[in-house]
C-alpha cells in the first residue's frame, strides 16, 4: 500500500486547496454560503481522489 502523503500531486491538491480557502476569506459575506462554500469543496476533493485511489 503506498502513502498517500508521499505523492507530489497530493502535497499540490493540498497547497492548492490552502490557497483557494484563503483566498475565500476575502470573499464577501454574502457568498459565503454560494461560490466560496462550492469553491472550498471542490479544492479539498482534488486530493482527496487520489488519497482514496491510492488504498487501491
Amino acid at each position: 500500500m503506498h502513502n498517500f502523503r508521499e505523492l507530489k500531486i497530493w502535497q499540490e491538491g493540498i497547497k492548492l486547496a490552502v490557497e483557494i480557502n484563503q483566498l475565500c476569506n476575502d470573499f464577501p459575506d454574502y457568498e459565503r454560503y454560494g461560490l466560496s462554500s462550492q469553491m472550498r469543496r471542490c479544492s479539498v476533493s482534488i486530493p482527496q481522489i487520489f488519497c482514496s485511489c491510492s488504498n487501491i
